[in-house]
């Protein structure tokens, strides 16, 4: 998987993060997974079509999510209300927001899907053209999941390898 990709949603995710809870983030555990992705708390799913294909999950431990939502909220809110998955996909498409920003500037055309709550206890998994690279951000809250999944489009890679 090309750091170019998955960089802005990387730097995205860490200073979004930070900012809703007010608090600093490190990047923990990083892997690539071969296997299906198995949801760790409240999670949101989106698909990119376009330049760029693929699709990222959000996942927050319950705890976190609560906290995100709380803060959005502006009162408390336990890991069970509704109001705790809305929250998850609000984040996504604040990061997401802020990562296609810098992949338009570097001059990628793609499409956002809407994200989607993410219910299923595992689904998704890599396939022999497209990595999934799991990370963890580590927050005084408790830990924040993002799952890439991303790949040139077929056409856009043949273009890129003519020049």
């Amino acid at each position: 998987m090309k750091m170019e990709l998955i960089q802005p949603f990387i730097n995205a995710a860490d200073a979004v993060i930070a900012d809703m809870l007010k608090c600093t983030t490190s990047i923990g555990d990083v892997s690539m997974d071969e296997d299906s992705y198995r949801r760790k708390g409240a999670a949101a799913s989106i698909a990119i079509s376009g330049d760029i294909e693929g699709r990222v999950i959000f996942d927050m431990e319950g705890p976190v999510a609560a906290k995100v939502a709380s803060v959005l909220a502006g009162a408390e809110v336990s890991e069970s209300d509704q109001i705790v998955r809305e929250t998850v996909c609000e984040l996504a498409n604040m990061i997401i927001g802020s990562a296609v920003t810098s992949l338009n500037d570097e001059g990628f055309r793609f499409k956002i899907h809407t994200p989607e709550i993410h219910e299923a206890e595992q689904g998704y998994k890599g396939s022999e053209d497209t990595e999934a690279l799991v990370m963890c951000f580590e927050t005084p809250a408790g830990s924040v999941f993002m799952n890439i999944a991303m790949r040139y489009n077929r056409r856009r890679k043949a273009d890129s390898a003519a020049s």
